[in-house]
């Protein structure tokens, strides 16, 4: 009787251990079977790659690359026991206010950025307090409606790089600026202007960092021998041949001389005669990189190459040098100078100092306007201009820097007229910019070769190797005779003529002042450009100088404005060791 009462127990038992079975089975079929996302074994990481450096020849950064990172945290995975101590943590090693990071909690909910800027000294702090805060589980898993548990945390991602320039206006307009450029979510930088443009291509990131392999539970990359790691390949280093130190010294030299003369810009080119190497490229005018304003818009040219101007008398040694090479004129030849008034058909040539008779090569060292506009007639029209072409005249420089005004010459028939041959002879009815004039006057310091001027001695990679800089070959417009005796008649031009403001006892100072009216809509106003052009040297080295004032106001004769400027930075070179005067 007991047993028959068993049975139905053993029965009932056995249905629901059978029916648990069956729901076992069909739990695992249907788990099979189903669309899952299933964990991937393998993680991969990124870091981008950046732009390289602007250093100058003496070894300091003059423009460089810092990376920004953004932090990203999901609110949905901020256990709401623990937001306070997120909030506190997170802000001391930020540096962001508590009342910022709360803000920015409560402005949505799910995935919230706290910060676009964070710097990679700030960004490896913040990665190491989000392992910590997993560890003390800070995060809780969140759930979607599809059943999917999510757990981000605290994300520390690179969200582009930004331009520093630790000396804040010097070398600009020379190194430029750049602009942001979207790349996705990533900020890059790319060159406008100056040295930043012209080596846009050389400075811009190569090859991103990338790196595949195994992950850990936390999700963390386990690097071993099945990993796959690609390098980042920067961008290259642009080493000047500018050194800060010179640098420096000059553009102070030229905001001084701009407030004294009252002038809208003093510009300073200081070139190796011999290798073309830049030593100094300054203006009075600059502006921050990272903050340019509106203000700030007339000096973002570097108008060494980019301002273009009748020279004046800066012209007249190029113009005698033709003659001499063309043999037809002899230095000890005597010129009229017609007290100093002299007519061409209508137009009257006229002379600040009168004279009656002086020697050819005293035409150059008293600037006679007279006296040139004579001598000039003398050459043929063709070999008037293509002297001119030559010289580097309405044909860029070469220099590395961008946007360069090449100037402007009327057509070779133009030179057939004895007005425009004497014009063009004492620098009006032709437009140079001032690396032309220096590129020009080069071929006297340096046997009659002109030499293409460098901002830029070398590019590096990010293995130390070193990139040379193509430079164009020197050419040879004036034979070294020629070179010579014009070297001769612009010493003695500082010496005995306009330019002795420039005389620096023990060292080979030659040089020319140039003075001429500013044109404006057609007509020549009461308004300046002075100009000096000429070299320094030492027994070991040759300096080629230029100097320009736009619109001097306190007085407009190039040997009281440009000559001082000349003379300053022949003193400036003395006293950083690059001339050593002989006493």
């Amino acid at each position: 009787m007991a047993n028959r009462n068993k049975a139905p127990k053993i029965v009932l038992l056995f249905a629901l251990l059978l029916t648990g079975f069956f729901i076992f089975l069909g739990v695992m079929l249907m788990t099979a079977v189903k669309p899952r996302d299933i964990p991937s074994r393998f993680t991969s990481e990124s870091s981008k790659a950046q732009r390289g450096s602007i250093i100058s020849a003496d070894g300091f950064n003059v423009a460089s690359t810092q990376k920004l990172y953004k932090a990203v945290v999901n609110t949905r995975n901020i256990d709401p026991q623990k937001r306070d101590l997120f909030i506190r943590l997170f802000s001391i090693y930020s540096g962001i206010s508590p009342k910022t990071i709360d803000k920015e909690l409560r402005s949505r909910q799910g995935s919230v950025t706290l910060s676009y800027s964070i710097s990679p000294k700030t960004a490896q702090q913040l990665k190491y307090l989000a392992f910590e805060l997993r560890r003390l589980n800070v995060f809780v898993e969140y759930t979607l409606p599809s059943g999917r548990s999510i757990l981000h945390g605290l994300s520390i991602v690179e969200s582009g790089e930004t331009r520093e320039y630790p000396y804040g206006k010097l070398l600009t307009p020379v190194i430029g600026y750049p602009r942001k450029t979207e790349d996705g979510d990533y900020t890059k930088n790319r060159g406008v202007k100056g040295i930043e443009r012209y080596y846009d291509d050389e400075l811009s990131a190569r090859q991103d960092a990338e790196q595949f392999g195994l992950r850990d539970v936390n999700s963390y990359l386990i690097l071993n021998k099945e990993s796959y790691t690609r390098p980042a390949l920067d961008g290259l280093d642009v080493h000047l041949n500018i050194p800060v130190t010179l640098q420096i010294r000059v553009e102070k030299l030229l905001d001084q001389f701009k407030q004294e003369l009252d002038a809208d810009e003093v510009m300073a080119v200081v070139m190796e005669s011999e290798s073309g190497k830049v030593r100094a490229l300054a203006s009075s005018n600059r502006f921050l990189p990272k903050d340019i304003r509106r203000s700030d818009y007339p000096s973002l040219n570097a108008n060494a190459i980019e301002y273009s101007f009748e020279p004046g008398s800066v012209l007249k040694p190029i113009i005698f040098s033709l003659l001499l090479e063309h043999k037809l004129v002899n230095p000890f030849d005597l010129v009229n100078g017609h007290n100093g008034r002299y007519r061409i058909g209508k137009k009257l040539i006229t002379d600040e100092h009168r004279f009656d008779w002086l020697s050819a090569e005293n035409v150059i060292v008293h600037s006679s306007n007279v006296g040139i506009a004579q001598l000039a007639q003398k050459l043929n029209a063709a070999d008037y201009y293509q002297g001119l072409l030559d010289y580097g005249m309405t044909r860029r420089s070469g220099i590395d820097l961008p946007y360069e005004k090449k100037g402007t010459m009327p057509p070779l028939r133009r030179f057939e007229s004895e007005i425009y041959k004497a014009t063009v002879s004492y620098g009006y009815g032709i437009r140079v910019n001032l690396i032309q004039l220096l590129k020009a006057y080069n071929a006297f310091n340096n046997s009659g070769r002109i030499i293409t001027p460098m901002v830029v001695d070398r590019l590096v990679d990010e293995r130390n190797r070193l990139i040379p800089i193509e430079q164009e070959e020197p050419q040879q417009v004036i034979t070294p005779a020629t070179a010579e005796r014009m070297k001769k008649i612009l010493i003695k031009t500082v010496m005995k003529g306009t330019g002795v403001v420039a005389i620096t006892p023990g060292l080979e100072v030659g040089g020319k002042t140039g003075t001429a009216h500013i044109a404006e809509r057609g007509s020549y106003v009461d308004e300046y450009h002075t100009s000096f052009i000429g070299f320094a040297n030492d027994a070991q080295q040759r300096y080629t100088i230029g100097i320009t004032v736009v619109r001097p106001r306190t007085n407009h004769f190039a040997s009281q404005t440009a000559a001082p400027v000349f003379k300053a930075i022949v003193d400036m070179l003395v006293e950083e060791g690059h001339l050593h005067p002989q006493l």
